[in-house]
């Protein structure tokens, strides 16, 4: 029945919506947005109002019913308790969720059993809404509330939320605020309310939860006068509160919040500067334009209008996240809880990096090249206030979730694609520093070259996205002529080799005698309770790719490579009791629900068959991406999901994530152009592309042939035209030979 419902809404949003070619004027391409995607199963994303890398997601909260509902909302709930300024979007974590608003009727008596009879409620203002009463499209979100007759909708500046409510039964009209939800993931540490003017309200919101130590301020205008304001819950010893204001009369009531990490006089400086009227349409269509902005920055020609959704989707949900972390005038609070005057750029936060570096932030560097200079210095800011590079940052907080130390990748990756507008020497300093800890199992691979099984959980994990992160210094270390550090670095990114055992052709386990951790279950993936992170040894074996070459060598070469590599999506998949349930999406043992796997289909290349990526990726493509809100296979964890499809679509992959090549797959669509800086653009034609015809047959680049399985960014961002022509069979011989390989 839902799917039901969400086919009805879909036709009406599509109403409005016409195709786009290439060679015609640009339609509204935010019509090809749909920001259900994902918010069902597990893929956790943000619904609600914002703009591309705002700090304010406004969006419904759901009360929390499980991980499910880690960003506030779940697709299959029917529960409203409000509307919430800031959210997460497709992380494994719950938080955020902070300042709740909700419009309620006349009639609402707090403390009065409201709903179920059921005193011990926490939110007896609830009601039970339908999507059908649901409008939601980039930068809007509506719903009509039935139990209160309330139409609520929302928009969003960068720092602004804003509220129109119709109260359309007679008395007057209540708002209720509630500090204490925060998706019910953190503990409030304490919260303030206070009224600020005869049509405005002010106070803060400090907690504990995923970010140790959040800090938000708001400050809120009516645009009518309050009639009356009352604390109806309040808790000293946890700072729980809770309120309730009225106006006078019904009709139209708007509010505008404004949250600042710095204080209350900066949130109410970032409302005078950014939305400075009370008319919701120009900030919805300026939100709407910002959105455009972006999306037009990769236009695409297909006859499914499914895949239109699902690109633009994917294209929407990499730019919710990493969000502005700073005031209107550039002042923010650093990661050592201390606040900073503007330091002449951007500040962001959420930080999912050891997701993000994969592939969204490769991407930034193509469609969005002077924000990942913005992302580089707020993380060399970090080091500067905590020591070391964010691991996963979040409101001003290291987590410390996840392994490695991949701000490492993104600024190698940005530093050799000629990304400038960051201090190189220091940016070099903070990946070398971060490196050199003796933190997570670094100490032992300084002394040992592996960290041993024995002394800490998920060492093979570690030590293999260390390795990653290593080549990546190295890298950065032999282009600036840093020799020594280059052979440091350079060896280390070897030393994945120590967990490769050769007996059984899998990574695993080793004990700080050298001897290997038995039993063992390549099958095996025991939640954060063994040797590997998120993933079985099926899944990690493949986790080299800055050495794919090294790889094939320990498998015994190309032919047993590739065996073992088929086998990989060939055998069961069956998990063994106590997976994690981040392992989904399989094919075979292959997950692509989570991200250590990310690049395995695009591994044949390497050993000379890229027709078997092409199978691969078109299957994955096709199968595991949809246009319904279950249409992600797992988390999309900040825009990694959406980043591997959108790459993919266009017939690429960063298997390296900082070697500067892109290998190739199965185009998805007929043409794509990526409008370049500058007014120049890189155009990518797939002739004879359909279902059936997913093998590339032969390639030319700006009109000459072009043998490789592979192109470099460079040749991307000088502009031109990459034609694929396809067709219904493998051409063997197509990337096969050594010189044409990636490397």
């Amino acid at each position: 029945m839902k799917i039901l419902i969400h086919f009805i809404i879909l036709l009406a949003f599509l109403s409005s919506c016409s195709g786009n070619r290439l060679d015609d004027p640009l339609t509204d391409l935010t019509c090809f947005v749909d920001p259900y995607i994902g918010s069902d199963y597990h893929g956790h994303v943000f619904v609600g109002a914002s703009v591309p890398f705002g700090a304010v997601q406004l969006g419904p909260k759901n009360p929390t019913q499980g991980w499910d509902w880690c960003s506030g909302y779940n697709y299959s709930d029917s529960v409203l308790i409000g509307f919430a300024h800031t959210g997460l979007s497709g992380t494994g974590i719950g938080d955020l969720g902070d300042i709740l608003f909700m419009p309620v009727g006349n009639s609402y008596i707090p403390g009065n059993n409201n709903n179920d009879n059921n005193a011990e409620d926490p939110y007896d203002w609830k009601i039970i809404y339908s999507h059908n009463d649901e409008s939601l499209k980039p930068g809007y979100y509506s719903v009509y509330i039935n139990k209160y007759n309330i139409e609520a909708e929302l928009t969003a500046s960068e720092r602004v939320g804003f509220h129109r409510y119709n109260y359309k039964n007679p008395g007057n009209s209540k708002v209720l605020i509630n500090l204490k939800y925060g998706t019910g993931w953190d503990k409030l540490s304490r919260s303030e309310i206070s009224l600020a003017g005869k049509n405005s309200i002010k106070g803060l919101r400090f907690s504990s939860g995923w970010a140790k130590d959040q800090r938000d301020f708001y400050y809120t205008e009516f645009s009518k006068e309050i009639l009356d304001f009352k604390i109806i819950e309040a808790d000293e010893k946890t700072g729980e509160l809770t309120a309730i204001i009225e106006f006078e009369g019904n009709g139209e009531l708007m509010a505008k919040t404004a949250i600042s990490p710095v204080s209350i006089e900066g949130a109410r400086n970032n409302l005078a500067a950014e939305i400075d009227h009370w008319d919701f349409d120009r900030v919805y269509s300026s939100a709407k334009e910002k959105w455009n902005k972006e999306l037009e920055k990769i236009i695409i020609e297909t006859p499914d209008s499914a895949y239109k959704r699902i690109f633009y989707t994917a294209l929407y949900h990499t730019m919710i996240a990493p969000s502005l972390f700073n005031d209107a005038n550039g002042d923010y609070r650093g990661a050592n809880g201390e606040v900073y005057k503007d330091p002449g750029f951007d500040i962001y936060t959420v930080f999912s990096l050891w997701d993000t570096y994969r592939a969204a932030h490769p991407l930034y560097t193509i469609i969005q090249a002077e924000r990942s200079i913005d992302f580089i210095n707020s993380m060399l800011a970090i080091y500067e206030q905590q020591g070391k590079l964010p691991i996963w940052h979040l409101k001003g907080n290291e987590t410390n979730t996840m392994v490695g130390y991949h701000a490492v990748p993104v600024i190698a990756d940005a530093y050799l694609k000629g990304l400038r507008g960051f201090g190189a020497e220091l940016a070099f300093e903070a990946m070398k520093n971060s490196a050199l800890l003796d933190e997570e199992g670094q100490d032992h691979v300084k002394e040992l070259g592996f960290i041993p099984a024995d002394s800490q959980g998920e060492s093979v994990a570690k030590a293999l996205e260390y390795a990653i992160d290593d080549w990546c210094i190295a890298a950065m270390a032999r282009a600036m002529g840093k020799t020594e550090d280059y052979d440091l670095f350079s060896k280390r990114a070897m030393y994945y080799k120590n967990y490769f055992d050769n007996d059984i052709k899998f990574m695993r386990g080793k004990m700080r005698d050298g001897s290997w951790r038995t039993p063992f279950n390549p099958y095996s993936s025991q939640h954060r309770n063994d040797d590997l992170c998120e993933g079985n040894s099926w899944q990690y074996t493949w986790l080299v790719p800055q050495d794919v070459e090294g790889l094939i060598e320990l498998h015994g070469g190309e032919q047993a490579f590739i065996k073992k590599l088929d086998s990989l999506f060939s055998i069961s998949s069956e998990q063994v009791e106590g997976a994690s349930s981040d392992i989904s999406g399989l094919i075979g043992q292959y997950a692509h629900g989570n991200e250590p796997g990310h690049h395995i289909t695009y591994l044949y290349p390497y050993a000379g068959q890229q027709w078997k990526t092409a199978e691969k990726v078109r299957e994955i493509c096709t199968s595991l991406y949809s246009d319904q809100p279950d249409g992600l296979c797992g988390n999309e964890d900040c825009g990694q999901m959406s980043a591997w499809y959108i790459l993919s679509a266009m017939g690429m992959y960063p298997v390296n994530p900082a070697a500067g090549i892109y290998v190739f797959g199965s185009p998805l669509f007929d043409r794509v152009e990526i409008n370049l800086p500058g007014g120049n653009s890189f155009k990518i034609i797939a002739e004879n592309n359909s279902s059936d015809n997913l093998y590339i047959q032969s390639v030319s680049l700006n009109g000459h042939a072009y043998k490789k399985s592979y192109i470099s960014h460079d040749e991307i961002i000088k502009g031109g035209m990459l034609v694929f022509k396809m067709g219904n069979s493998p051409k063997p011989e197509f990337g096969a030979d050594i010189n044409e390989r990636p490397k």
